[in-house]
């Protein structure tokens, strides 16, 4: 067969991809993953008695705001991981915000506590089992995100493949929000951070093997 008549085959049938094919797969991603997060909490843990009350304290809506927004930075970063060639742009400053605003939250409670009272406020009552609860609640999100990603033409895998578990890491942590009883910022500048970073690991190891093309 010739090279012309080749590619004409190949071509027959093509037909324009839709402008925001990427970003449907990933809102489908983003809704099923937290979706099955707040199944998995209410499964494992159950929502938590006072989170009525809760709702009453700033740090409550803190604390959903931070995991909220920590998913919005990591979507606009996975977004340009999942074309090849596009740059990150201003996508890392909005992911780097969350984080930012709570380590100075925690740096002002720490300074203002007393030395007895600093280690407390970062271990809290539950510090042993919260990481390993978010990055559990993130497991739905994380294939979700890969298989987004499978949609997609990441060329830079083990980095795709960690957005996909930054971000199903947050949303982990939005869904186990509703459980846990922690408000104060300096926990949730640790424990909450080591919960998600959990999940960006296993999806940097993740990524080479499963998004490949």
């Amino acid at each position: 067969m010739k090279t012309d008549d080749l590619i004409g085959l190949l071509a027959q049938d093509a037909e324009p991809v839709a402008s925001y094919a990427i970003e449907q797969r990933f809102a489908v991603a983003v809704l099923a993953g937290l979706g099955g997060g707040l199944v998995l909490m209410l499964l494992l843990f159950g929502m938590r008695p006072g989170v009525v009350q809760d709702m009453a304290l700033p740090m409550f809506w803190g604390k959903l705001g931070f995991a909220g927004l920590l998913a919005a930075g990591g979507l606009a970063v996975l977004r340009r991981l999942a074309r090849p060639g596009m740059g990150l742009g201003h996508s890392l400053a909005l992911l780097a915000l969350p984080p930012l605003v709570l380590w100075g939250l925690a740096a002002v409670a720490l300074g203002q506590a007393g030395p007895g009272e600093r280690l407390p406020l970062v271990l809290g009552s539950t510090w042993r089992s919260c990481a390993f609860n978010i990055a559990a609640l993130s497991l739905p999100a994380l294939a979700a995100s890969l298989w987004a990603l499978r949609g997609a033409a990441p060329t830079r895998l083990a980095w795709a493949g960690a957005g996909a578990g930054l971000l199903a890491g947050a949303l982990g942590a939005l869904a186990y929000a509703l459980h846990c009883p922690e408000m104060a910022a300096p926990f949730l500048a640790v424990w909450y951070l080591a919960g998600m970073a959990l999940p960006t690991l296993a999806g940097a190891w993740l990524g080479p093997r499963v998004l490949r093309w």
